[in-house]
């Protein structure tokens, strides 16, 4: 996806729409930005995105969109507006395969044997 240009028009919709973070920072993510975008833009905001990010771009952010962020309304709305019906499931929070994740919480060898000695 191509950058999203740092404009006074752009600037002032990336503060409404990451209102949490500096509006260069927001805007130097393109698909971050918007999948924030899809969800809380305002009409107006959109109309000066749109200038810049092409149907392809928008199909792409939702391919890549971070999970967590666009809501199933913004994600259907969206996927429709682009051509897709029905559209594909939503992203989603993964935190590893069952292998990794019971490694991970597995007790390692030193505190088996912390566990284990006698005093």
């Amino acid at each position: 996806m191509r950058p999203i240009p740092v404009t006074p028009q752009t600037t002032e919709a990336a503060r409404r729409v990451i209102w949490f973070e500096e509006p260069e920072k927001a805007l130097a993510d393109p698909v971050r930005f918007m999948a924030y975008a899809m969800t809380y833009a305002l009409h107006e905001d959109m109309r000066v995105i749109r200038q810049y990010v092409s149907d392809d771009e928008i199909r792409q952010a939702l391919d890549c969109a971070p999970p967590g962020i666009i809501d199933p309304r913004s994600w259907s709305y969206w996927n429709l507006r682009t051509g897709r019906f029905p559209p594909p499931p939503m992203p989603k929070r993964t935190f590893g395969d069952d292998r990794s994740l019971r490694a991970a919480l597995a007790p390692g060898p030193a505190l088996i044997r912390e566990r284990t000695a006698r005093p």
